[in-house]
């Protein structure tokens, strides 16, 4: 028992928590400079998404409004492209590439991408693993059951191996969003903006998977301290 309710296992996770902050701020500081700058295409980001989309034979895939600041993503369970209130009607590079990006996911879908097709098995478990895993980890811990912590550590590394499948995923996309923007969208200039806007992105996943996994490093050092 530590005074004060202290735990240095807490000391794991500060160089996930000092990288994610850093990331958050990076990809916010990024996306700003970069959404004050228009395309010289003129195109909107919800243009740019339905072209890519059309370029690839993609016809079933909606592209949506929906509300928030960075809030886009593509639903592959209902075929919707969401583009935020940032991007959804803006032309600048920022938006363009974020639109992009979000279009690469239905390209992966839509040519099932090994990565995307795992992440999204992974998925139901992973949701679960993050919901149920500290409660049963710190309730055997105090009942003293090992099969209980046990139990919680391995739903634990299912969250891990989501986070882990993740990255490719999105690295993956990004690389589609170049590529298509390359085909008459965007000169290079414009393309180095993009380029800084989805590695900013990036890195908040690189965060997410670095803190599950020294999450999960904590979790077995309690596990072998007791």
């Amino acid at each position: 028992m530590y005074p004060f309710f202290y735990d240095p296992s807490m000391l794991f996770l500060l160089p996930a928590l000092l990288f994610a902050a850093w990331a958050q701020w990076k990809v916010q500081h990024t996306f700003a400079k970069y959404s004050i700058k228009p395309s010289q295409s003129g195109k909107t980001a919800e243009d740019i998404a339905y072209q890519i989309l059309l370029q690839h034979g993609i016809q079933d895939v909606i592209i949506e409004h929906t509300p928030g600041q960075l809030t886009d993503h593509y639903d592959p369970r209902s075929k919707i492209l969401r583009l935020s209130d940032a991007t959804y009607g803006s032309d600048s590079i920022a938006a363009l590439g974020v639109a992009a990006h979000e279009a690469g996911h239905a390209v992966q879908h839509a040519r099932a991408f090994i990565p995307l097709v795992l992440r999204n098995l992974i998925y139901p478990v992973a949701a679960f693993s993050s919901y149920m895993a500290f409660p049963l980890f710190f309730l055997g811990l105090l009942m003293g059951l090992p099969f209980l912590i046990n139990l919680g550590i391995y739903l634990f590394a299912g969250t891990v191996a989501f986070h882990v499948v993740t990255l490719p995923v999105e690295i993956d996309a990004s690389r589609r969003a170049v590529a298509a923007l390359k085909q008459g969208y965007m000169d290079e200039r414009e393309l180095r903006g993009v380029k800084s806007v989805l590695t900013a992105a990036a890195l908040t996943y690189v965060a997410a998977t670095l803190m599950a996994l020294l999450q999960l490093l904590r979790l077995l050092w309690l596990r072998n301290r007791e």
